[in-house]
């Protein structure tokens, strides 16, 4: 970890995006010099009196001799730190390339779950590696929502999720709060996701993410879905590549699933607008950093992580 030397009274660019409409503030920090707190984090999110977004990527370039060049340093709206975020990494690997610190093609990016491959051209969809999934036996969990019940599915992405088939997705009501689970202790951390059968190798979800709520999309979710789905089905695992289509609020993304049990993600990645957070507005949400000349903490730093 590097030393770093940072004055928060100094503008901080920032560029919009959204991958499906899960929506992102990228903080490019090319030198690994920006300190994100809770409270920094989720000021920024803050759709009102912010920029607004479901969470926060900071953009490191690592060191030479590092595992990738690249670091996602990903963090939910509330402020908490993430493993993984599919959608996000789409978003991220996009403004590599439109920003020209790397070509089309393939590039590596170092995540708090490992390093993940993004494969993507000048335009058009970004496929990125999410890793390989497992299905822990939690016994029976089911998850609630008002006076509905539904018998639920864990799979990890490396995120926890709990996945249901609903018969209808307004079954779920709002989703302002999080769904309940049976039982309580079963999969602490978990996001949710609520689905329906469309077709063949189809499927459309709700989703509700700790740390920020009911939202448009959530990459990893959508890979749970498709995993529990394929089961359901009786086509995982197979010898071949499994190719499912995943409907959410905010568009579709295909989830492949590989015979090693690694799974792909495939999707639009838009950025949306660039722009400076002024460094009296960070400052006056990130007070206890003002001044601090060593600022200790990256994506590298031993922090509680919850899921995205």
């Amino acid at each position: 970890m590097r030393p770093r030397s940072y004055d928060h009274r100094v503008d901080v660019a920032f560029v919009k995006g959204h991958g499906t409409e899960n929506d992102f503030v990228l903080l490019p920090d090319l030198a690994d010099r920006l300190e994100l707190t809770p409270g920094l984090v989720a000021a920024i999110c803050d759709r009102r009196a912010g920029i607004g977004a479901d969470g926060v990527l900071r953009v490191v370039r690592n060191r030479a001799g590092s595992a990738a060049p690249w670091l996602m340093d990903y963090r939910n709206a509330d402020g908490s730190v993430a493993e993984m975020c599919g959608n996000g990494l789409r978003v991220l690997a996009r403004y590599l390339v439109s920003a020209g610190l790397t070509g089309p093609g393939q590039v590596a990016i170092e995540t708090r779950s490992g390093v993940r491959l993004a494969r993507l051209a000048e335009s058009g969809d970004v496929t990125v590696e999410l890793g390989a999934y497992e299905r822990p036996d939690l016994g029976q969990v089911q998850i609630r929502v008002g006076a509905r019940a539904w018998d639920a599915t864990a799979i990890r992405m490396p995120n926890p999720h709990l996945v249901a088939f609903v018969e209808h997705l307004d079954d779920a009501g709002d989703l302002r709060v999080a769904p309940g689970v049976e039982p309580r202790t079963a999969a602490p951390g978990a996001n949710f996701e609520l689905v329906v059968h469309r077709g063949p190798r189809h499927v459309a979800m709700r989703v509700f993410e700790r740390g920020v709520g009911e939202t448009r999309s959530c990459g990893t979710g959508a890979a749970a879905a498709a995993i529990a789905a394929g089961h359901v089905a009786g086509e995982l695992p197979s010898q071949t590549p499994v190719d499912i289509r995943v409907d959410v609020p905010g568009g579709s993304l295909v989830v492949t699933v590989h015979p090693a049990g690694t799974v792909d993600l495939t999707g639009p990645a838009v950025l949306v607008a660039t722009g400076t957070l002024g460094g009296d507005w960070v400052e006056r949400h990130a007070p206890e950093l003002a001044g601090q000349s060593s600022l200790s903490g990256s994506a590298r730093a031993s922090a509680p992580v919850s899921p995205a």
